[in-house]
């Protein structure tokens, strides 16, 4: 174990608040203890000298000396009590008391100055408002809630305590056993990310799992995980996902809800398996703890019921994986082996007349075939099968084959003895084939999270004084919104963009005109005009001698619609041909949790219509910008479907590499959207561009 060492093996631990009133927390924390732990525990109480039968001190400083300090006194006097533990030379706090953030902006304000304490001691501090936690190879249950634990191999947070009992009292009647477990509280100091490095550095936790209302730190998150998913999976429930389950998350924990897209994006980079429900979670905790890693996606059905076989095939065509086609040697293998009314290509049905042996011998030729990754048995109750034999059949397939097994037993009495010989040998046994399938697919999308290679963001060379510069004439000019007149911010950072200026007279403009090799296109220039197309504010193709008279008319135009807008000129610009390219769209918004995300789609007229995008955090790596592209539905159109030239892919990369720096190396960027990036044959160029600066961080 890492840094929280005695966080989960305290020898000591003092109980402040420790009580022996009826019906009180401090005296559920100090019973739970009681009950199975192997340290000692130390009651911290002035009002008492003893404490259900333990002696009782006034202080942590007058008790012997304790690792770990669990708080459970009136909100009131939480800091004091953490001072004194502090000073008292304890390095671990759990703060049981609710009163802060989730309450008001005056338990915002006390949580604040919980935080300076904790800061100024180095403390490891779980809460405020927190159930407590728990460790189960040293018995210890410093929570309020009603169960312990069972010892086991799965590591459990999350930031709602009532989630955490609940969990526990389901888990005990599924004999589902845990390592630690922590309600995260209000996160004042210590988070989801603290969490999950001390338990990806733990050899006793296999899987870790999780119930998260918000993440405040984003990229701490990703970065953290990211490291730690190489080796131990991480599955998570992240509610909040609909615009109501977002504002019951805030009031709920005082956690600030993100956008649903930056947590989808920012779970998926830090390799997650993010679920949808508690029964997925822990199907997949259990399938992930106990099963090896599958070297390909192609299932094997072994079943003695036609109709669950097909219903097994049907969950398998709707997942990540595919039925697995048998080699020649194996089909031959089934011929022989089956009776003339059984199916020999998959799913195999053995038939109703099936024992356990032949179960044996079917299972036994689809592990030996190469081309199968997992193999699934699927029973259902027979006059000849005896569950329990079968059982122990896929027990010793399990432990004969380097090949996840699993099984769906479709019964319920009958199937109880073999489901808990199976639970022994630990092999998942599911009712429904396909909540099987959904937990084989989560090993395969673990495997290709825990193989893939993450490589640093390449750090272009870019002119950002002459970026800084642009960005500060949104300051000079006191409009934080900026358009194409700083396209010369995309030039310093990479990013090409057409010959052209936006100029303020008729002059100006055939004097650009007459440096563009070719027709122009003219824009009106206008933070307060934002469909330019919609009142003639664009026009395309214009002959150098039309230019001045083309000029006079945009002006006229954006006057006759809003006499009171900005116009801060006429943008001059290369014509580009969008005949020989596809429209994208690249940009970027900051979200309060994550950060600054980067976003990738068809572009033009199609981005508000099709909704075709993705995002990922910034910054953005090489392979990431590559995903991204392939990521879209209308990928097959950048790559040359149906005969279209391909776009240069690589060139678009490069400029959501790009384009991800820029918003990295500026916080002051709120939004940017260039809108189109036309992607033809031999590059990328950037047509037009609007963006929003916050004036107050440059």
């Amino acid at each position: 174990m890492g840094a929280l060492s005695d966080l989960f093996g305290p020898e000591r631990v003092a109980v402040v608040g420790a009580t022996d009133r009826e019906g009180s927390v401090g005296r559920a924390i100090l019973t739970n203890l009681q009950a199975d732990y192997t340290g000692e525990v130390v009651p911290i109480n002035p009002n008492r000298d003893a404490v259900l039968g333990l002696d009782c001190y006034e202080s942590v400083a007058a008790a012997p000396p304790a690792d770990l300090a669990v708080v459970v006194v009136p909100s009131g006097i939480v800091i004091d009590a953490v001072r004194e533990a502090a000073e008292a030379g304890v390095d671990d706090v759990v703060v049981i008391t609710a009163g802060f953030s989730e309450t008001g902006s005056e338990g915002a304000e006390r949580e604040r100055d919980l935080i300076e304490v904790a800061e100024e001691y180095d403390l490891n501090l779980v809460g405020p408002n927190s159930l407590g936690v728990m460790s189960t190879p040293n018995g210890m249950n410093a929570t309020f809630g009603p169960d312990n634990a069972q010892e086991g191999s799965i590591s459990f947070m999350s930031q709602s305590g009532a989630f955490i009992t609940a969990v526990l009292d389901w888990a005990n009647d599924q004999d589902l056993g845990f390592k630690d477990v922590v309600s995260l509280g209000n996160e004042a100091v210590l988070d989801e990310s603290d969490f999950i490095n001390e338990w990806g550095d733990d050899p006793d936790t296999d899987v870790i799992i999780g119930y998260l209302e918000g993440i405040d730190h984003g990229r701490e998150f990703i970065d953290t995980t990211r490291e730690v998913t190489d080796d131990t999976p991480v599955v998570l429930v992240k509610s909040g996902r609909t615009e109501a389950g977002a504002q019951a998350a805030s009031s709920h924990t005082g956690t600030i809800a993100g956008s649903e897209q930056a947590y989808a994006a920012g779970l998926d980079q830090a390799g997650v398996l993010r679920v949808e429900t508690v029964q997925e979670m822990f199907d997949y905790a259990r399938m992930l703890s106990g099963q090896p890693l599958p070297e390909r996606d192609d299932v094997a059905v072994i079943t003695n019921a036609g109709g669950p076989g097909v219903m097994t095939t049907d969950a398998i065509g709707d997942s990540r994986l595919d039925l697995a086609s048998f080699s020649d040697e194996t089909l031959e293998t089934y011929g022989e082996m089956l009776p003339d009314e059984g199916n020999i290509y998959n799913p195999v049905d053995v038939l109703g007349d099936a024992d356990a042996s032949r179960f044996e011998k079917a299972l036994d030729a689809a592990l030996t075939d190469p081309g199968v990754g997992a193999a699934i048995v699927v029973a259902a109750p027979t006059a000849v099968l005896d569950f329990e034999n079968l059982a122990d059949v896929i027990s010793e397939k399990k432990e004969e084959y380097e090949t996840p097994i699993v099984s769906a037993l479709m019964g319920g009495e009958s199937t109880a003895a073999a489901a808990e010989k199976l639970k022994d040998n630990g092999v998942p046994n599911y009712f429904d084939p396909a909540r099987a399938i959904r937990s084989i697919g989560a090993l395969s999308e673990y495997r290709d999270i825990s193989r893939t290679s993450h490589e640093e963001p390449t750090d272009f060379d870019v002119d950002r004084e002459r970026a800084r510069e642009i960005l500060e004439g949104a300051k000079a000019r006191d409009d934080n919104r900026l358009g194409v007149e700083a396209m010369d911010l995309l030039d310093a950072y990479g990013i090409p963009t057409p010959e052209g200026d936006v100029v303020d007279s008729p002059a100006e403009a055939e004097a650009v005109a007459k440096e563009i090799d070719g027709p122009a296109v003219m824009k009106i220039v206008s933070p307060d005009i934002l469909h330019k197309s919609d009142i003639g504010g664009v026009k395309v193709g214009v002959e150098t001698e039309d230019v001045a008279d083309a000029y006079e008319d945009l002006v006229t135009r954006a006057r006759n619609y809003q006499p009171d807008a900005n116009l801060i000129g006429i943008q001059v610009q290369e014509m580009v041909d969008l005949d020989d390219g596809t429209e994208t769209i690249v940009g970027l918004n900051r979200d309060p949790q994550f950060g600054p995300m980067v976003l990738f789609g068809l572009g033009g007229i199609f981005v508000e219509v099709l909704e075709d995008t993705t995002v990922r955090i910034a910054p953005i790596s090489e392979p990431e910008a590559d995903e991204m592209i392939d990521d879209i539905q209308a990928a097959p159109l950048l790559r040359g479907a149906r005969g279209r030239t391909p776009a240069d892919t690589d060139a678009i990369s490069e400029s959501l590499q790009r384009l991800s720096q820029l918003a990295t190396d500026f916080p002051a960027i709120l939004e940017l959207d260039v809108n189109p990036l036309v992607a033809g044959p031999d590059g990328a160029t950037a047509i037009d561009l609007q963006l929003t600066v916050d004036t107050d961080k440059l």
